[in-house]
């Protein structure tokens, strides 16, 4: 971590949200089952619009998902939904086993349960709810959570159901699958910290760990995802949402830290340029539709190609070099606004600060200016696409300049693939919640809370020594599997195979990080594969060495199942006679170095051996057939001569 990105640290305050599913039979608010369905089975359309809070007002991000004019497609398995996910049947009431495991996180957090659960409804009109709203209720306030010998506070904990899982879409119409929607998660907000983002980290682990330590809880790659909360020098809460992989946390945290400190000095650069009020900052707008139909832009050709698409160009006084500055890497004012417009389906936007450039030449420049009447301290931004939408897009546009004079826009940013963050729609209001009228409120007796105080989970480091001398692994290795999300996979491939657990370990943890780092999809190896694979290797039908092989070809998508990758890279298991024609052959064609170097060869002859038979043979067999060879090789060429 550099020494700026630890002075940033100094000046920041964050705060982490944790959504972990819950290990339940049924859903949330109805009997369908969980787990994964056979298929999408019906599908319907939706457009979803935002209503009115309880006092009369919108939520702001609802009237910003609104702007999108999107359509909606739900497609459902019908072996995991019902109405109530096609919002055409009221819910029934609270899951009770959900609503235990709720509990026992809570106790086990010190929190105070709530006298009396209300179901509420949450506003989410982005199309990832039928019914434009998440059902959620509020369990537990404050409570606290021991890491590494301080204490962190948790603000609340709250039982909601998750949301549907988008599986496409486009500018005019987003696609959803239903199976997810209404599996049970418990929300766990924690108190703002002061501190760096390798501790936040540390307090998201130690979470992990307590909700895992329970065992009524789901796992897996999307079973738990985090949110992070971040603010620089107290100032607007920007909320990251999604950050599914914890070694990406720290890193989220960083460059979003470093976007919000770039932001900050844009602004200051801004106000060192005008005195002017942010709220009369003088623009124009022109439709440069006809100027720019001639521009030999393939980017401009290929907007104008739909006849319905137009052009237009805003004029900002006196913000010439503005929308370019850029005090780190990446970090601009214009690359903002090419985030917010891409939420209206278009591409971005092309700022005076990078051009001439990406096809628009000097000509087109200077025809722009001249269209524009532009004083030479003026900047401009073009905006293409459907003459419906620009309006629309340009008036967010100005809002966000305006917003640019301030620094830190108060927003919801989800994560890039590289760890950086991209805006999504304007943090939510106050009006964004109000009461569910389909379910009765709930409470719970006293007793009942006095015997879920039995189930709370063991500490974390006993369930750590019991995992070790379980299975004899060390420590390291027993920290490394229950950290993952391959622990139940783990102790039914130990029940299944006599393979060497650390073994097991290794492959399912270091081998898999590795493959994630090359950037593989796991999701794509499912348990019952990688189970398959070392029920095989168990009844020596494979070789260790092939399990990576095996593995990556899947990964790869070039083999859909161990028996197609096995086939695909030439597998199988070779009889000794075999493997010791291919050895002796290797001695043979490096005769000369074997006589010159005698047991000093070894190391040669193996990386040649096992250049032909990696993934046929245990490297430990042909290691020791080799030295066997060798030696009988060395002693009849001393009894030849």
């Amino acid at each position: 971590m550099s020494n700026e990105v630890i002075a940033l640290s100094e000046r920041a305050k964050i705060g982490l949200e944790i959504h972990q599913q819950l290990a339940t039979h049924q859903k949330l608010f109805c009997s369908c089952p969980m787990g994964k369905s056979a298929g999408l089975n019906y599908a319907f359309d939706r457009k979803l619009r935002p209503t009115y809070s309880e006092v009369g007002t919108l939520d702001p991000a609802a009237i910003f998902e609104s702007k999108k004019k999107r359509a909606i497609k739900y497609l459902a398995p019908l072996d995991s939904t019902c109405l109530i996910e096609a919002d055409e049947e009221p819910p029934y009431t609270v899951n009770d086993q959900a609503l235990e495991i709720a509990l026992i996180i809570s106790l086990a957090l010190n929190s105070s349960i709530e006298d009396e659960f209300h179901v509420m409804r949450k506003i989410v009109i982005d199309g990832s709810n039928t019914s434009g709203f998440q059902r959620t209720i509020l369990i537990a306030r404050g409570g606290y959570l021991k890491v590494n010998g301080q204490s962190v506070g948790v603000q609340s904990i709250s039982l909601e159901e998750d949301a549907a899982r988008i599986i496409g879409g486009d500018a005019n119409l987003r696609s959803y699958s239903l199976d997810r929607l209404g599996t049970p998660l418990v929300e766990i907000a924690l108190e703002p910290i002061a501190s760096s983002a390798r501790t936040v980290t540390d307090v998201a682990l130690s979470l992990g760990r307590l909700l895992r330590s329970t065992k009524r809880v789901t796992r897996g790659i999307g079973s738990i995802r985090q949110d992070v909360n971040i603010s620089l020098d107290n100032g607007p809460v920007v909320e990251v949402k999604g950050v599914q992989k914890l070694i990406q946390l720290d890193e989220v945290i960083q460059n979003e830290l470093i976007r919000q400190d770039g932001l900050i000095r844009i602004a200051r650069r801004i106000q060192e340029r005008t005195t002017e009020n942010p709220s009369r900052l003088v623009y124009r707008t022109k439709d440069l539709t006809a100027i720019l139909s001639s521009s030999p832009s393939m980017v401009v050709k290929r907007i104008l190609e739909n006849k319905n698409n137009r052009v237009i160009a805003l004029c900002i006084s006196d913000f010439r070099g503005l929308l370019g500055f850029e005090p780190y890497p990446g970090i601009r004012l214009g690359k903002q606004l090419s985030e917010l417009v891409r939420f209206f389906g278009l591409g971005g936007i092309f700022h005076s600060d990078e051009l001439p450039n990406y096809g628009i030449n000097a000509q087109d420049v200077s025809n722009i200016s001249s269209a524009l009447e532009m004083n030479p301290k003026d900047a401009f931004i073009l905006i293409g696409g459907p003459s419906e939408v620009l309006p629309l897009a340009v008036r967010e546009v100005y809002d966000r300049l305006i917003k640019a004079f301030s620094g830190v826009v108060p927003e919801t940013r989800s994560v890039a693939n590289d760890g950086s963050t991209v805006f999504i729609r304007p943090r939510p209001g106050s009006a964004r919640m109000y009461p569910e009228t389909d379910i009765p409120y709930l409470s719970i007796h006293e007793s009942k809370i006095r015997d879920l105080k039995h189930k709370i989970p063991r500490p974390w480091n006993e369930i750590i020594s019991t995992l070790s001398k379980e299975y004899t692994i060390n420590r390291k290795l027993a920290e490394q599997i229950y950290d993952s999300d391959y622990l139940p996979l783990f102790e039914e491939i130990a029940s299944l195979t006599d393979i060497s657990p650390s073994f097991v370990v290794s492959k399912l943890t270091e081998d898999f990080v590795n493959f994630e780092r090359q950037g593989y999809d796991l999701n794509v190896l499912e348990n019952d594969m990688i189970k398959d694979a070392f029920v095989r290797l168990s009844r020596s039908q494979i070789a260790k060495e092939s399990l990576p092989l095996i593995f990556e070809m899947i990964l790869k998508k070039e083999a859909s199942n161990i028996d197609n990758s096995i086939a695909s890279l030439g597998i199988k298991q070779l009889s000794m006679n075999d493997m010791k024609a291919i050895v002796d052959k290797v001695i043979k064609d490096n005769e000369q170095i074997v006589r010159d170097k005698h047991n000093a060869s070894l190391g040669l002859l193996m990386g040649r051996c096992m250049a032909l038979l990696r993934g046929k043979v245990d490297g430990e067999k042909v290691n020791k057939l080799l030295r066997e060879r060798l030696e009988f090789f060395l002693r009849e060429s001393v009894n030849i001569n």
